[in-house]
């Protein structure tokens, strides 16, 4: 077993008894007990679980050496099913009744830890609206603070960004993302369900403004024409990073069909994967259907080089047998969000 398992195992078992609690972030595993005292420090591959259970203080015990690289170059964080919109087409079916899931700070802390420490060069908190998060400010001061090089990107639907968010959105190392539908409020607003397009069209401008990085995803509904004009609506207001897509039969879009990974664009899985409010892993935020795994149960470096996963990836393409659009080195997100990648050729 690996020195980042043993520490995984050994938070595990402290964390079912009553009188310790335990966090294993950026593979340091701090053990706090009940009982209080002297602080103690213990430096090293974790060695056998009960000699920490014997420490009647608080301890750090540390994994020294760094783990290899786990595969991936981005990992999305969906953070929630909760969003005050209900958006005809949402890949899987957030709204208002949506909940936060059972993934804690801590939890969604040890998985951008162990993404980072694994060589993870993008983060994504995604939703739902992430913002409606309560921890989600944390979770991504977090992921800044790691100094790893971790990119930060928060997909939000831009209806409301409480000021703390739009200075923390002005550090470097982060930027917004949106899905924008048409020029028209009426049409875009007939997608969202709610009179949602001065307010989004008014933050994407004031991200712009405020010098943030800023991607939009067009969602083609069914008419070219609008998006086309959706997209010259943004240009128009400083927007440069701009993707056109169609609706994916997924979530909401699916009307009570069975997901298809033929729908998929492809590339799920191959160096990417996502997490859900559970903590469920899957190869995309958009095949959340095929879970491969849990990271409240296992290490994320065990789960994306898993069977399940390897299982799930192959499926997936012999689904999509070809791929000729995708950019290896841009975000895959089609449908919802948006992405230039074409579900099959």
């Amino acid at each position: 077993m690996r020195a980042s398992e043993h520490l995984f195992a050994l938070e595990q078992s402290i964390k079912a008894h009553q009188d310790a609690t335990a966090d294993l972030r950026d593979n340091v595993l701090h053990v706090a007990l009940v009982t209080g005292g002297r602080v103690e420090q213990v430096t090293g591959t974790c060695r056998i679980i009960h000699e920490a259970r014997r420490w009647r203080d608080t301890m750090t015990i540390t994994d020294t050496r760094r783990p290899a690289n786990i595969g991936l170059t981005m990992i999305s964080l969906d953070l929630t099913r909760r969003c005050p919109l209900q958006c005809t087409h949402c890949y899987n079916a957030s709204g208002p009744d949506g909940t936060h899931g059972s993934m804690t700070r801590g939890d969604w802390f040890g998985v951008l830890d162990q993404a980072a420490a694994g060589g993870v060069k993008k983060g994504q908190l995604i939703g739902g609206e992430p913002t409606a998060q309560p921890d989600a400010f944390e979770i991504a001061c977090h992921a800044l603070d790691l100094d790893l090089d971790l990119d930060v990107e928060v997909y939000s639907n831009l209806v409301h960004i409480p000021a703390r968010w739009w200075d923390l959105l002005q550090r470097d190392g982060i930027s917004i993302a949106t899905s924008y539908y048409s020029a028209d409020p009426a049409e875009h607003n007939a997608v969202t369900g709610r009179p949602t397009h001065r307010l989004t069209r008014g933050n994407i401008a004031k991200a712009v403004q405020l010098g943030i990085r800023v991607r939009v995803g067009i969602v083609d509904t069914g008419a070219p024409e609008t998006a086309h004009k959706a997209r010259h609506d943004l240009e128009s207001i400083g927007v440069t990073r701009i993707k056109i897509d169609r609706v994916r039969p997924f979530g909401r879009a699916a009307h009570g069909q069975a997901p298809d990974p033929a729908d998929l664009c492809g590339r799920c899985g191959t160096d990417k994967a996502a997490v859900d409010p559970d903590g469920q892993v899957s190869p995309c935020p958009m095949s959340s259907w095929m879970g491969v795994g849990n990271v409240r149960e296992a290490p994320l470096a065990a789960i994306v080089s898993g069977a399940a996963m390897t299982d799930a990836t192959a499926t997936i393409g012999a689904a999509v047998p070809a791929i000729t659009d995708c950019d290896p080195d841009d975000e895959c997100r089609p449908g919802y969000p948006g992405s230039g990648c074409s579900p099959r050729t």
